[in-house]
Order: C-alpha cells, then structure tokens, then sequence
C-alpha cells in the first residue's frame, strides 16, 4: 500500500458529498418533507372503521356470482 494510498469513493458518493456540501440544509429539508407526508400519529378508532368496512373481494373479479 503506498503512503499517499486514498480510498476509494464512487461517482455518486462523491455527488452526494458536493450536494451536501453546497446545501448545508438539505437534511433538514428532506426531514421537514417526511415529516408532512409520512411521520403522522394514526387515529385509531377511525382505522379500525376503515378495516371493519371493508369488503372482501371475491377471487375473480370479473366472475359472475352464481350460487353453485
């Protein structure tokens, strides 16, 4: 191993590391756009509606029903 020996990085981590260098908020925002979309406390007598209203779907869908 040579005495100037640098490790390897990849062209994409390299990008991720400019990005981030050149956007010190980027984290931060991306935490921000989960958080509206994904991190939510589920309600859950409402979810427990949705389940019990749901109907169950017969195999084929495009089958009529017969009574056999």
């Amino acid at each position: 191993m040579p005495l100037f020996w640098k490790p390897y990085t990849s062209d994409v981590t390299d990008f991720i590391q400019s990005l981030k260098a050149s956007k010190p908020t980027l984290e931060a925002d991306q935490r921000a756009g989960r958080a509206l979309l994904w991190d939510r406390r589920l309600d859950r007598g409402a979810l427990a509606e949705w389940r019990e209203a749901k109907v169950p779907q017969q195999p084929y869908v495009y089958q009529t029903k017969t009574d056999a």
